[in-house]
């Protein structure tokens, strides 16, 4: 690790943009290292033992915590990804790119794009089969970790107005994403136990107002808002949005960094080393022989997902930004290229870690099976051919250069 990512930045202002791009690439990769030994394991004879270990379940059944260790991944270790995704959303927000609404206008059009265009696509495709009527909000979401690594991989001739870009509309799309799960997968509501995380919550802001900064207090508070929030019904990951969008972000002319600026600086590497390459292991192991892929032929809703995420995120994000331009309600940074723009918004059809998540929680048993190998399959169509853009794109950049200084 480099010096700059051993010390948190002193201020939003320069915040070491770099070190957190390395950082996601890192992640990206240990999130496809975790994937691929899913896909190996549930796909030899050591599938039963995989299955064995995700389905093992442990906790207090008293507290309605009796959760299997693929469900603990998933609404538990995610809260953490969601609460840095809220510490990020939030300064982005308030300090950051998205706290100038001339510069926010174009990755916030893109993103509702991305995410508009795959869930129509997904639902005229999937209308009428079983589950399609939550499924259709699969494709929306797109994955920060693994679009930032391909960028950064094959990429980094690629200026930083473009990563910024992809950055600011990935966020946009995680509070999309946040909205879909709390309004569609939200059973059962308990009123008392939702009134409880929420004081919790006004508990938290105060003891933020107040610069209270003890671990001892704020750890135990994230805890029970956590149980809260999972006892009244609303998924659980929830919590850590509240928390991420709570934490103060500027920061105080006697303190060096916002606790947001401090917390996302400890917590990033955990969430993109950890806690999603542990989801994606638990979420990731599904069948995909010869049998496996002719079900997901013939299975409407994940023809659907692929549809939406490789089709729908490429006509989504690239017409909307066109559309935005034109109109002259968005600006295009002028270092950015629309053969880029193309670049990245075929980087948007990367869906894995929320995409995942949804179709957890939209579909159940083998219907889910294929829904999750939809998205592995689509996710990984869509690095490629955006992979193939930046590779060509980047060899006429690199000979425009040499024919120039020829």
């Amino acid at each position: 690790m480099s010096k700059a990512d051993q010390s948190p930045p002193s201020s939003a202002k320069n915040f070491d943009f770099g070190a957190y791009l390395r950082t996601e690439t890192v992640g990206g990769l240990v999130l496809l290292a975790a994937t691929a030994i899913a896909l190996l394991m549930a796909n030899s004879p050591l599938s039963e033992f995989y299955r064995t270990i995700r389905d093992f379940e442990l906790g207090p059944e008293a507290l309605h915590l009796s959760l299997s260790i693929g469900e603990w991944a998933k609404d538990g270790l995610l809260a953490i990804f969601f609460f840095v995704a809220g510490l990020e959303l939030k300064r982005e927000l308030v300090v950051g790119e998205l706290s100038n609404p001339k510069k926010a206008m174009l990755p916030v059009i893109a993103a509702l794009g991305g995410m508009i265009v795959p869930a129509v696509l997904a639902f005229a495709i999937g209308h009428g089969a079983p589950g399609a009527h939550a499924a259709w909000a699969i494709p929306v979401a797109t994955d920060i970790a693994f679009a930032l690594g391909v960028l950064s991989l094959t990429g980094s001739w690629m200026p930083t107005a473009a990563r910024v870009f992809l950055l600011s509309l990935a966020v946009v799309d995680d509070l999309g994403a946040i909205v879909v799960i709390a309004v569609l997968f939200t059973d059962g509501l308990s009123v008392l136990a939702l009134l409880a995380a929420i004081v919790l919550c006004a508990v938290y802001w105060y003891l933020q107002h107040k610069r209270v900064t003890s671990p001892f207090l704020y750890v135990p508070l994230a805890v029970v808002v956590w149980v809260a929030v999972h006892t009244s019904g609303i998924h659980a990951t929830i919590a850590g949005v509240a928390l991420g969008l709570l934490t103060r972000v500027r920061r105080d002319p006697d303190e060096q960094a916002s606790p947001s600026e401090r917390l996302e600086h400890r917590l990033q590497p955990w969430s993109a080393g950890l806690v999603v390459p542990v989801f994606a292991f638990f979420a990731a192991g599904v069948p995909v022989d010869g049998d496996a892929l002719a079900a997901i032929g013939a299975d409407r809703v994940a023809i659907a997902v692929i549809v939406g995420l490789v089709v729908g995120k490429l006509v989504g994000i690239f017409g909307s930004s066109f559309l935005a331009v034109k109109l002259g309600i968005g600006a295009k940074p002028s270092s950015v290229k629309w053969s880029d723009m193309a670049a990245l918004a075929m980087l948007g059809g990367v869906g894995f870690t929320v995409s995942l998540l949804i179709a957890d929680l939209s579909l159940e048993g083998a219907a889910s099976e294929r829904a999750k190998a939809a998205v592995l399959i689509a996710s990984a169509i869509a690095s490629l051919i955006a992979a193939a853009m930046l590779f060509r794109r980047g060899r006429k950049v690199k000979n425009g250069e040499a024919g120039g200084e020829g």
